[in-house]
Parts: C-alpha cells; structure tokens; sequence
C-alpha cells in the first residue's frame, strides 16, 4: 500500500515539472510572435509614411498670367525633387472647385514621396480677391511664387491669346487698340489692363502673407537666361542645387529655351512664342505712361525694379 503511494505522488511531480516546462514554452512562444507582430506593424507604418501619395502642394506659382507660369513650372520640374501638377487646378479661384474642398483638391495633385515638394500654378490666383486668404486657410507656411513681365508686353500677350481662342471658334474680337483706348485714352476699365496692375494684386497677398513666403521671378530673364532665375527659385525652395545650365538649349525655330533632362529634350507647346498682335506705337507710348506709376509702386513693394517698357 506505501509503495503504491509513494509512485502516486511521483507520478503527480513528473506531471507537475512537465506541465511547467509546457507554460514555459507557450510563454516564450507568445513573446516571439508578439515582438514579431510588433515589428511588422512598425515596418508597415515605416512603409506607410515613405511610400508615394497625393499630397497638398508646399508651394504654388500664383501668377502672373501670361507671365511665364507654364515655363517656370516645366522648368521647375527638371528638379528630382519636385512633382508637378500637369494641369491648372483653379481650386482657390473657381468656386466650383473651392466647394468640393480640400480632399478634391488633394486628389489633382501628382504622387510624390515624404521627401518631394508638390507644385502647382494656376495664374488666376494672383489677381484674384479671395485667394489669398483661401491659400493662408490651407497652409500658412505655403510657399508662393510669382512670375512677372513687363506689364505692356503681358497685356499684349493677353490679348493676343484670347485673340487667337475667338478666331479658332469663329468668332468676331475687337483690335487691341478699340478695348485699350478710349477717346484716344487708356480705358482702365479694360481687364487686360487690370490684370497688368501689378501692386494692386500684390497689395492683397501682402495683407495675408509676409513677403517673405513670396518669391518674385522675372518673367523676361527667365526667357533669356534660365538658370540663373531657377538657382534663385531653388533657394527659395529649400531645395538642393540640382538644376544646371546643361539642363537648357536655345531652339532658333522657336526663338527660347527647350529643356534637357536624362538625354530627352523638351519644349513648350506652339501657343508659346507666338507672335504678338499688333498694336500702334502711339498707343504703345501711352501705355508704357500709364504704367510708370504703378510700376514705381510695384518696385518698392518688392525692393528691386526692372527695366520694362
């Protein structure tokens, strides 16, 4: 009877130390797949944040139009680092668009990487009453580019292009001259004109933003020498110094710089450099005088000048 309780609890203790050594090993086996699932989660939001998504833009070219926007953009392009909107948006401007908000908004910018800078131009914006404060609402610390020309030549151009959209639909249009002058005036009241005051719209953004956020390119320096505008705009970027003058070529059938990039050249389409309607020098005299003062105006808003008309 003793021995045969004496092999009962020895039984029950080889039980008991086998049951232990099991816990143990469920224990570690739970640690292991715990620390796995741990990791793979953090890879996963590791992968999350660097993978590529649709991203709201760190920096908008808000005008002027007719003052070179599409080139700079292009131009711009050439940077690793920069992903482009192909198409104006007119989000802040049409509101239309505002009231589908900022997700649609999102939803035409390009795919980029947490690393890139999303840009996107739509000329409107600059002469625009709401935007400003519209583009502050969405990012404060935007970063704002601004492309101008001699406003005499920018309105031709203006002119010339709404010009060439009536022919093109069979459409009757006035000579520049008839919407520039009248009773052999500058009718102000002409918004190709308008949107050539350059200080007035500037006025506006500078009520919302510090100059500081607003970077003024020139228009006419852009087309004759690109790089030297384009190192300045890189440093007003943050971006790293990656565009160079081997990145442009001068196309004598066209008349400006084509671009360069990985053996693949590139130029802007037909409706760039096209020739320019005519206008009388007489009229050209009064409106180069009209713009004397706001172009005085303009000059000391952004503390340089230029050497227009």
């Amino acid at each position: 009877m003793l021995w045969t309780v004496l092999f009962a609890l020895l039984l029950i203790l080889v039980l008991q130390t086998q049951m232990f050594v099991c816990l143990k090993e469920l224990r570690t086996r739970h640690s292991t797949l715990s620390l796995s699932s741990s990791s793979s989660r953090s890879s996963s939001s590791s992968s999350s944040y660097n993978k590529t998504q649709q991203r709201l833009p760190g920096a908008i070219i808000i005008g002027v139009r007719k003052g070179g926007t599409r080139a700079l953009l292009e131009m711009l392009n050439l940077h690793p680092d920069v992903e482009v909107a192909k198409a104006e948006v007119h989000y802040f401007n049409v509101e239309e668009h505002y009231r589908r908000g900022l997700d649609w908004y999102r939803s035409q910018m390009p795919l980029t990487s947490s690393g890139q800078l999303t840009l996107e131009k739509t000329p409107g914006y600059f002469a625009s009453p709401p935007v400003p404060e519209r583009v502050w609402n969405m990012n404060p610390a935007v970063r704002l580019l601004l492309i101008v020309r001699d406003p005499a030549v920018r309105l031709i151009s203006d002119y010339t292009q709404v010009l060439h959209n009536r022919l093109t639909r069979h459409k009757p249009y006035q000579p520049l001259e008839e919407l520039l002058l009248h009773n052999g005036q500058i009718d102000p009241g002409y918004k190709a004109l308008q949107r050539s005051l350059y200080y007035h719209h500037l006025t506006q953004w500078l009520d919302v933003f510090p100059k500081k956020q607003i970077h003024v390119v020139d228009g006419d320096a852009l087309i004759r020498d690109p790089f030297p505008e384009l190192r300045k705009a890189e440093r007003f970027l943050k971006l790293s110094p990656r565009i160079n003058p081997d990145n442009f070529y001068y196309n004598t059938t066209k008349g400006f710089y084509c671009l360069l990039s990985d053996g693949h050249d590139k130029c802007l389409d037909e409706s760039k450099g096209r020739p320019h309607a005519p206008l009388s020098a007489q009229a050209l005299r009064k409106l180069c005088r009209y713009f004397e003062q706001p172009n005085k105006m303009f000059f000391e808003m952004i503390g340089r000048s230029f050497s227009w008309c």
